[in-house]
């Protein structure tokens, strides 16, 4: 992982998923699109700060009638110094949803089915409901997982599918919470 100073400039599209974000990412030794989940969570802007770069790649997708070719980089961190407000001059309408490319890959590249755990009951038994698995039907626990129950500062898992963080994301802003770039934290209002 290589850290580098820079400016990252978030923008929100409007895609047929719904809104995402994508970020470009200016620095003494180049610029590069940023793609990662955790941008989700952040509001159209510049964030200056240092960023923790784990790997650089070629990327390549289709926009209409043209093909874009990009660098792009993976951030391993953000540690933020200023945010500023997004200029007019800084938005591109056209971008793929990267939630397009994480579907993409899954087609091409199936996920193993997750392993079966086999019950320790005799067979035709089940087990007998307990107390706190009327829980288990809660929506917000089914979205959260073990992040349930939310407490006054939330920190959303950039490791769960693109889909659910923009879920838990949306859910967040429906129970009063607002997302603080400095820090990557939610806080209820």
């Amino acid at each position: 992982m290589i850290s580098l100073s820079g400016t990252l400039t978030v923008r929100i599209i409007n895609g047929r998923n719904g809104e995402f974000r994508v970020g470009s990412l200016h620095t003494e030794i180049g610029d590069f699109a940023v793609k990662d989940l955790v941008l989700d969570q952040y509001d159209e802007g510049c964030y200056e700060g240092v960023f923790g770069i784990s790997r650089v790649f070629s990327s390549s997708y289709t926009a209409t009638s043209r093909i874009v070719i990009e660098t792009r980089a993976v951030l391993e961190s953000i540690a933020l110094a200023n945010v500023n407000q997004l200029s007019a001059e800084e938005s591109e309408p056209i971008e793929q949803d990267p939630i397009d490319e994480d579907t993409a890959r899954k087609e091409t590249h199936p996920a193993e089915p997750a392993p079966t755990t086999e019950s320790s009951l005799p067979e035709g038994q089940e087990a007998e409901a307990g107390p706190g698995d009327e829980a288990n039907t809660d929506p917000d626990v089914q979205l959260f997982g073990l992040l349930w129950p939310l407490q006054d500062s939330v920190k959303l898992d950039p490791t769960v599918d693109r889909g659910q963080f923009r879920r838990q994301r949306d859910r967040l802003k429906e129970l009063g919470y607002q997302f603080k770039p400095v820090g990557q934290v939610w806080l209820k209002g």
